[in-house]
This record gives C-alpha cells, sequence and structure tokens, in this order.
C-alpha cells in the first residue's frame, strides 16, 4: 500500500510540475506579447512625432493652403473633419443605439435576430472603397447630394452603424436581468425602465462603440475620396451639411500632400495633429461617460 500511495504521488507531483510548466510557458508568451505589442506602439508613435513635430508649426493650424505665398495650412481640413465626425455621429447614434435596444430588449423572433446580427458583422467586414464606391453611386447621384461632406458623413453612417450597434447590444446584455425584473416590479414601463436603468448601467459599452466609431470616421480616407471630395476652403457647418459642399479631411489631406505633391514631411505633421485630435475626442467621449454614470449613481 505504501509503495503504490509514493508511485499516486510521484505521478500526482509530475502532472503538477508539468501543469506548473505550462502555467509558466503560457505567462511568459502573454508577457513577451504584450511587450511586442507595446513596443511597435510605442515605435510607430514615436516615428510619427519625431517626423512631424518639427514641422508643425501655429500658421499651418490656423491658415488656409496657398500656392502663391507657398504655405500648407490645415485649419480648413481640420474643420471639415470635426463637422464630419459630428454630422456622422449626430445620424448614426440614434439609428444604431435604437436598433441594439429594439434587438436586444424588443425583438422575439430570435431567427430575424440572428440574420440581422449577421448582416451587421457581414457589413463591418466590407472593405472601406467599396462603401466609397456605393456612396457614390447612391448619395452623390442616385439622391443628387453630389460630392461633399453631407454625403461622405451618410457614408461612414452606413460604415459606422455595425459597430455602434454590435458593441452597444454586446453591452445591454451585461446588464443583469435582475435590475429589470426590479424595475418592472416596482410599476415602470417598459421603455420606462430601458430609459432610466438599463442604458446607464450600458453607458460604458455605449461610449466604447462611439469611440470605435469616431475612430474609425477620423482615420477613413478612401470612402470619403469618393464622396466628400478634396477642397481646402473654410466653410461653416451650416454650409457644411449643405449637398454639394465639398471638403477634404485630414486624411484626405494626407494622402494627397504624401501621394499627389510629394510633401512627405506636411504628410507627417497632419499625423501629429491626427493622434492628437483622436486623442481629445477619445477623452472628451470618457469624461462625458464618467460624468453621466456618476450623475446616475447620484
Amino acid at each position: 500500500m505504501s509503495e503504490k500511495k509514493s508511485q499516486t504521488e510521484e505521478r500526482i507531483d509530475t502532472i503538477s510540475s508539468a501543469r506548473k510548466n505550462k502555467i509558466r510557458a503560457l505567462n511568459f508568451l502573454m508577457v513577451a506579447s504584450f511587450v511586442i505589442i507595446l513596443a511597435i506602439l510605442i515605435l510607430i508613435i514615436g516615428y510619427i512625432l519625431c517626423r512631424g513635430i518639427p514641422y508643425v508649426t501655429w500658421e499651418m493650424l490656423s491658415t488656409e493652403p496657398s500656392v502663391l505665398k507657398n504655405t500648407y495650412g490645415i485649419l480648413p481640413n481640420i474643420l471639415n473633419t470635426l463637422y464630419i465626425v459630428i454630422i456622422t455621429l449626430i445620424i448614426v447614434l440614434p439609428i444604431g443605439v435604437g436598433a441594439a435596444i429594439y434587438l436586444n430588449e424588443y425583438a422575439r423572433n430570435k431567427k430575424i435576430v440572428r440574420m440581422i446580427e449577421f448582416a451587421t458583422e457581414t457589413l463591418s467586414g466590407i472593405p472601406s472603397i467599396i462603401y466609397g464606391l456605393a456612396g457614390m453611386l447612391i448619395f452623390c447621384q442616385f439622391f443628387g447630394l453630389g460630392t461633399g461632406m453631407l454625403a461622405g458623413s451618410l457614408t461612414l453612417v452606413i460604415m459606422t452603424l455595425p459597430t455602434i450597434i454590435r458593441t452597444t447590444q454586446e453591452s445591454l446584455k451585461t446588464v443583469p436581468n435582475s435590475y429589470r425584473e426590479g424595475s418592472l416590479a416596482m410599476g415602470a414601463g417598459k421603455w420606462h425602465m430601458i430609459r432610466t436603468v438599463v442604458l446607464p448601467s450600458a453607458i460604458d459599452g455605449i461610449v466604447t462603440g462611439c469611440i470605435l466609431a469616431v475612430g474609425r470616421v477620423v482615420g477613413e480616407s478612401a470612402a470619403l475620396l469618393f464622396t466628400a471630395g478634396m477642397a481646402n476652403k473654410i466653410v461653416s457647418f451650416g454650409r457644411a451639411i449643405t449637398p454639394g459642399t465639398s471638403g477634404a479631411s485630414l486624411t484626405v489631406a494626407l494622402y494627397m500632400y504624401a501621394m499627389e505633391r510629394n510633401q512627405v514631411n506636411v504628410a507627417f505633421a497632419i499625423a501629429v495633429i491626427l493622434l492628437l485630435l483622436t486623442f481629445l475626442i477619445n477623452f472628451a467621449a470618457k469624461l462625458v461617460a464618467y460624468k453621466l454614470k456618476k450623475k446616475v449613481e447620484q
């Protein structure tokens, strides 16, 4: 009996030591992956900053481009990017969040829900250049909006809609059913329950979807080349939502300076502005989410 016990203990020790070795190997792989990803991120951002910061000037940020003065002002491109982001979010957020609420809270036909989810996942994988061609044919030509920021924003609405729907839907699924049952048990209607209990509890996921959508809008160039145009004139927001008002975003301007005009240094300067603008928009979105969540908790 003692020999059997000792053999069993040896086997257990062997198995436990093998498991410990596997755990150590997995931990090493995870740490190595984290270090590699972090190093690549730091390398890319550092290279862009080193190449672009020396060419970022106040004149560049506050003026229009001029061939006569030989200046490379990007103020119109910054404003156009903000206009496109605002127009896109104003349209896509109500539609995307509303669709996610319907799919998660109201829809009873699971087949239809699965079909819609499959459609959104398929749409999210389509290349942006195809969205650009479709947007040009549908919004610019069929609806007669012309090449402008409104047509570009509507194209980006279709591109970012799957992201908003899926992230909001997954966030709504994380809200415990006890929250819904408790609210309904206290006499609240379904919409009142969704508006006051479910949505505030899922605000983090909704903001995450908003940030992902903004990131795709700010970084998009292929679709906007076909739909928004390449004008570099300062216009008001009222003009921006007028059909046919062409305007180049920062990414389109970056492409034009790098590929068409062979001004690589200016392109790197625009890349620095894009990084800063993305950071500011994400920070603002997180701050709004924090304020809303704190208000709900009070």
